[in-house]
């Protein structure tokens, strides 16, 4: 996962974008994990963590863009 200072640099429609992917990731981990077959259960953490990452930086873009 890039870093926050590599995510301020996207654009809102990336950010979108990226958070749509993070949703189907997260997603499938949480079928895995119903279904037992989740090697690591910190990789839902992960990816919970990564999506709220992408929504702090649209956020911050967004309270920027209006001032």
């Amino acid at each position: 996962m890039p870093t926050v200072q590599e995510l301020r640099q996207l654009s809102p429609q990336d950010l979108d974008a990226r958070v749509a992917d993070l949703k189907r990731q997260f997603f499938d981990l949480k079928s895995k994990h119903n279904t037992g077959t989740l090697d690591s259960t910190a990789d839902l953490q992960k990816a919970k963590r990564d999506i709220a990452r992408c929504l702090t930086v649209k956020a911050e873009l967004e309270r920027k863009a209006k001032e």
